[in-house]
Order: structure tokens, then sequence, then C-alpha cells
């Protein structure tokens, strides 16, 4: 993200003092607890004058949802800013909350000027994550329209992201705390999916569901034995390949599976 956003001219502040976003996992045991964690960083990026930008599917999913009940139910809120007032902080609904993948679309024709070299041959399994989309009147648009976005980005490089069965079922990941089991048999059934379409690799916007596809599917096999990895890339390692960004800037060393049947068409 840094180094794409760097070549796109976009400044990038770290958010000092920001704390865990509550995520999901928090907001099943304690809601008060997670709203006023949430709520905290919003109301600290507010208070600085600052919107909210995150490369994470469960950060923004946390904080959008936060923003949105904080916004709409009174009570609420006034319990949440009492819990705040401690901190000298208040939430007051101006920050907007995004992410990246929005900030890359609205700058797609900068990206296009920027292609120099195509990814031609590429097969994306593009996964955008349960927290990007749902639920729609949180996250503030569709189903369809936001992965349809990022499907138009990812073919500005020339790859072809393509259709594929359960590209919006969920990855498995949140499953992870409850049942290692349960999560690898999500998992296996997505890649099943992603090879059957024809998918070269996999393709994320999330870290957690990165993991899913470039951790948790290290070993995992269908019921006649044959592997089921792709390589798993973050949307933004592919649009920084295809902008001529040194591999190593976009951290492809740290990728756990294989990268080795797409080196070629990667052009690395």
């Amino acid at each position: 993200m840094r180094a794409v956003a760097k070549e796109l001219e976009v400044e990038l502040l770290d958010f000092e003092g920001a704390s865990c976003c509550g995520t999901v996992v928090l907001k099943s045991i304690d809601e008060p607890s997670w709203l006023a964690l949430s709520g905290r960083n919003i109301a600290l990026a507010e208070k600085r004058g600052h919107d909210i930008v995150t490369p994470c599917n469960g950060c923004f999913g946390s904080l959008k949802d936060t923003a949105h009940i904080l916004n709409h139910d009174e009570a609420v809120r006034k319990t949440t800013n009492k819990t705040l007032m401690a901190l000298g902080l208040k939430f007051t609904g101006r920050a907007k909350i995004r992410h990246f993948v929005e900030v890359l679309y609205d700058m797609r024709n900068e990206i296009k000027g920027r292609i120099v070299k195509p990814l031609t041959g590429l097969r994306i399994a593009f996964h955008p994550g349960c927290h990007l989309l749902r639920p729609s009147t949180v996250a503030g648009f569709d189903d369809p329209e936001l992965p349809h976005k990022v499907d138009e980005l990812l073919e500005l490089t020339g790859a072809r992201s393509i259709p594929w069965g359960l590209k919006l079922r969920c990855c498995g990941s949140p499953l992870l705390i409850a049942s290692e089991a349960v999560a690898s048999s999500v998992l296996k059934e997505k890649m099943i999916s992603a090879r059957e379409a024809g998918a070269s690799c996999v393709v994320t916007n999330c870290p957690a569901c990165h993991t899913q596809f470039d951790v948790q599917v290290l070993g995992l096999k269908d019921e006649g034995g044959q592997p089921l990895e792709l390589p798993a890339l973050f949307v933004t390692q592919v649009l920084g390949l295809a902008m001529g960004l040194e591999p190593d800037s976009l951290g492809l060393q740290l990728n756990r599976v294989s990268l080795d049947p797409i080196r070629d068409v990667l052009g690395i």
C-alpha cells in the first residue's frame, strides 16, 4: 500500500495513537467496549481533522459499523461519548471511513496511465471479502458494486478478473477462533471454486483473508489428494507490479505460497 501510494503521489499519514479497531470478534463479546474502542479511533481522527483510510476489511467494517451506529442511535452515542470524555475526545460523525481500494478506484485514470508492465495472461480470482460489503446499508453500496470496481482496477493491468461461483462467499478467516477445521472446510470450497474457474491466482484486499489464502491453505488438498494452493496476492501487489515497482518494495518476498507458477506472467 505504501509503495503504490507513493507512486501515485498519495500522502499517507500514520495514525499516531490509534489502537485496535475493535474487530467483529470483540463486538460479539462486549458491544459497548467495542463501540468505545472503535469510537475512540474515529474521534481521534476527527479531533485532528482527518478522515480514515484502511487497507483492512475488518478494520473498515468495524469502524464503518461503529460510525453508523453512533450516527443513528442518539442514546448509544451519548453513552459512548461519556466514556470518550475521560480521554478528552468526542465522536461527532465528521470523519469519513474509506477502504484503500476506494481511493485507488477514484484514481483509476492515473493508474491506467502508469501501467508499464501489462500482466497479460494472468487470470485472477478476486475475493472481495465479507466486511468490505456487508451489511450494504452500512458499507454504503450494494454488494455487487464495489467488487466490480475492483475488477475494473485489476483489469487495468491487462490481467483478467474471472467470474467464479464462490466469489462472494466468506473465506473462513473469522471462524479460525472457533474452529480451524470449519475454517479450513470453508476455504477448501473457495479454492476448489477458484481452480474450477481456471484461476491462476487469488487476489484479496484484506490481510485476514490473505492469511487464509497464503498461510492456512498450505498443505490443503481436495478429496482426491490434489493440492489446492494458488499464488495469493494483494490488489496493491498486482497494481504495483504492473506499474513497474520492484517486487521487494511490494513485499512479494514475504508471500508464503510459491509464486513460481505465475512468475513469467508477473515478470519477476
